[in-house]
């Protein structure tokens, strides 16, 4: 029977089917309420799974859905509402009218490098935001990147990849997918990082350019794990000016590539024509490395880094897009099963010729590549991989974000740390930047109401009585979703916001708000209705 006419949660009416993986069905949708087309995502459950497992898989979906609803940005596909219908989890995504890179890469078979350039480069300015954000998207591959009719660039499945990506782990534990954009830390059963997504974009590109990733499409999963693991990467052939930049993505060591911020610059350099810049490979510390703890098969939870790590750098940071994470929760003591976690030491340091690190390397591959298969599997695709239950994602509400929750499942109660000050803008800004102050005032509410009253101007903050009756205001919404933005006039912009109530009720209004450039930074110096949206 189809279901081509169902209401989904009261609300969304499927249309036509536009996609389908192995963990679920993406349909084209309308949205009753709201009046507008959207891209709704049924997710899967594996069959047999026990009561306990199938309710655990529910709350992953439901709190993956939530984190990636936390990131908007041009290039990113959004995450408006995650909702329950008839016992099953369905996201509810921007609609982009658009086929996959892997479509587009079966039909064309490669591209020129200079048009992968300009994709990846929108794609890294969206990884570059959700990495600044605390998240990290595990699952970067040419299914994932989709190229809108109208030449725009977003990837997709932020932030829920262990729910619905491709690798997944069968009844018998046997691992179904392919694992070939994995970086060598992942295959070695690291819990990824920033940098993981850097080396899976990069193989990306690499796919796009040369007609297949760098480590092959072998159906032997243990063979091509351990081909992932070595990190040897053959460089591309048809590259042209994207060869070496491409390399220095792909390096093996997660510390040894560029943050995704400085790839982006450099692939949008390359699609210009421009030489990509060069980045050294030693750099100071501001991070431990992806790998840093034990492998996630030993222990769940990621090991503190050693207290030499955890000093603070005595140079300052390469880049202040380098982003240090959230502060790693108390681990508790490794197992002694298993295999140690590769020696620390200074972010980007060089290494004394022929040390321990390049001489055990082989045989550290060879041990761990037949584990790491079911590894791989439960840490990118099983709903039930880790036990941990508050993710450094859920720390803060990110200062680049807007958070959407309009009709989905009760938030887990947000952190109430102050979301980072506003950035600083030393030139006249843009209109990019002024939309953006206001999406991170609106991402910052109702969770940090002093920080939202902090990117106030003067004269807003007289407008609204006082932290005292601002705070008392917004103590009554549960959340806000910023759903439409448009110019209409210098440093103003008509919004529509929706205004979900802690009594249950649901306002859509519209207003123009208004900015004041006070020397270094954007503030909200005026919000007025203009009626119901």
């Amino acid at each position: 029977m189809s279901d081509d006419g169902r209401l989904v949660a009261g609300r969304y009416r499927l249309g036509r089917r536009i996609g389908s993986g192995a963990m679920g069905i993406v349909w084209q949708a309308h949205d009753e309420r709201l009046h507008r087309t959207v891209a709704v995502k049924q997710l899967l459950l594996q069959p047999g799974l026990a009561e306990s497992d199938t309710d655990e898989a529910k709350r992953r979906a439901m709190r993956e859905g939530r984190i990636a609803a936390r990131l908007q940005h041009p290039h990113a596909i959004a995450v408006y509402d995650v909702a329950e219908d008839d016992g099953q989890p369905w996201l509810v995504m921007e609609y982009l009218p658009s086929k996959s890179l892997s479509t587009a890469l079966s039909e064309r078979g490669t591209l020129p490098p200079r048009d992968v350039a300009s994709i990846g480069s929108q794609v890294a300015s969206a990884l570059a935001a959700a990495h600044n954000a605390g998240i990290v998207h595990r699952d970067i591959k040419p299914g994932n990147i989709l190229l809108g009719n109208d030449g725009t660039v977003k990837i997709t499945d932020f932030g829920i990849s262990r729910a619905t990506g491709d690798v997944t782990v069968t009844a018998t534990g046997m691992l179904a997918g392919t694992p070939a954009y994995l970086a060598p830390e992942v295959a070695k059963g690291y819990d990824p990082g920033p940098p993981s997504d850097v080396f899976s974009l990069g193989s990306t590109l690499y796919a796009a350019i040369e007609g297949a990733p760098p480590f092959g499409l072998n159906e032997n999963t243990i063979a091509l794990l351990h081909q992932v693991a070595s990190g040897k990467v053959v460089p591309p052939k048809q590259a042209g000016p994207l060869t070496a930049l491409l390399m220095r993505l792909l390096r093996a060591e997660p510390e040894d590539r560029p943050t995704m911020a400085e790839a982006r610059e450099a692939l949008a350099a390359v699609a210009a024509g421009r030489a990509a810049p060069e980045f050294p490979v030693a750099l100071p510390q501001t991070h431990p490395p992806s790998w840093q703890g034990a492998p996630v098969q030993a222990q769940p939870t990621r090991a503190p880094a050693p207290a030499a790590q955890q000093a603070a750098p005595s140079t300052p940071p390469h880049s202040a897009t380098r982003v240090a994470p959230a502060p790693t929760p108390p681990a508790t003591p490794p197992r002694q099963a298993g295999p140690n976690p590769p020696p620390a030491r200074p972010f980007g340091a060089s290494r004394p010729a022929g040390g321990p690190m390049r001489s055990k390397r082989s045989a550290v591959v060879t041990a761990l590549a037949i584990a790491a298969a079911a590894v791989v599997g439960i840490l990118l695709a099983s709903v039930l991989s880790s036990g941990d239950d508050t993710p450094d994602d859920l720390a803060t509400p990110p200062a680049s974000s807007t958070a959407v929750e309009a009709g989905g499942e009760a938030s887990v109660t947000p952190s109430k740390k102050p979301v980072e000050p506003p950035v600083k803008v030393t030139t006249p800004p843009t209109v990019q930047q002024q939309q953006q102050a206001i999406r991170d005032y609106f991402a910052s509410m109702p969770e940090d109401v002093d920080g939202g009253f902090s990117r106030l101007s003067a004269k807003m903050k007289g407008t609204s009585g006082g932290i005292d009756s601002y705070r008392a205001w917004w103590d009554k919404v549960k959340s806000v979703s910023l759903d439409e933005m448009k110019d209409n006039s210098s440093y103003a912009f008509e919004v529509v916001l929706t205004y979900t109530m802690k009594d249950g009720s649901v306002s859509r209004e519209r207003k123009l708000v208004a900015l004041e450039w006070q020397g270094e930074y954007l503030l909200i110096d005026k919000e007025d209705p203009m009626g119901k949206a």
